[in-house]
């Protein structure tokens, strides 16, 4: 049984799974055990030398009232992946994904995306004294970029279900009134769609605002340009 997402040219012309499958590459999260299988993601090219990321798992699943006995995890974030772009949220490009079950029932699995080039993530970015170089107010676009992606996301009723800081990345191109400034949310394996755009929205912020290092202030500003664009307020937030 296998199930896989790839753009038609690809999928014309080869076995996209097994060739992915036997790239090696170093490893950015070591394999781990979870989730009743394996998982691990692998920093790879491509033919052309792109820099991709192979998230590689065995065993690897999820159960639902819709699938009872256990689907891949990287099927349920190729979902997200794909409504994220429909909702113009920035996430990593979707360069492949499949699955492939066994005689033996046991699921291998892959998800490869692009990397984000010239992205850091948001606490990096504060580390390595960007907030002071762009100055004042492209920080506050920084922050106005955040919570417009966020807003974006929920208001589709999207939760992302793991969102710490290092899962928001950010790059700012230019300088001054024409600096352009992007955000992409990374790590969407544990998102859903909730029943209410505020069960997503309510999640998703308290959970950042717990890890997240932002001032008092900068936390109020984030907020103020959620909702303008949300359209109403989050209780607990402030």
């Amino acid at each position: 049984m296998a199930v896989e997402f790839v753009s038609p040219p690809q999928a014309a012309t080869e076995d996209r799974f097994e060739y992915y499958w036997q790239q090696q590459g170093e490893w950015v999260e070591e394999p781990n055990q979870r989730r009743g299988g394996e998982s691990g993601v692998q920093r790879i090219q491509d033919a052309s030398g792109r820099l991709l990321y192979a998230k590689r798992q065995v065993g690897h699943i999820y159960r639902s009232w819709r699938y009872p006995l256990g689907r891949p995890t990287v099927l349920r974030e190729r979902d997200a992946l794909l409504a994220m772009n429909r909702l113009s949220v920035g996430v990593p490009e979707l360069v492949y994904c499949g699955a492939k079950q066994g005689a033996d029932k046991q699921w291998r699995a892959l998800l490869v995306t692009a990397a984000l080039d010239g992205f850091v993530e948001i606490d990096n970015w504060y580390a390595a004294g960007e907030h002071e170089r762009h100055g004042e107010a492209i920080h506050e676009r920084v922050l106005e970029t955040i919570a417009r992606t966020l807003a974006r996301m929920h208001l589709g009723r999207w939760q992302h279900g793991c969102l710490y800081p290092k899962h928001v990345f950010v790059r700012v191109i230019g300088s001054g009134e024409s600096a352009k400034v992007d955000v992409a949310l990374l790590d969407l394996e544990k998102s859903r769609q909730r029943l209410t755009q505020h069960k997503a929205a309510s999640h998703d912020l308290k959970q950042l605002r717990r890890h997240s290092s932002w001032s008092a202030a900068d936390w109020n500003k984030l907020i103020y340009f959620y909702e303008k664009v949300f359209g109403s307020a989050i209780k607990g937030l402030r």
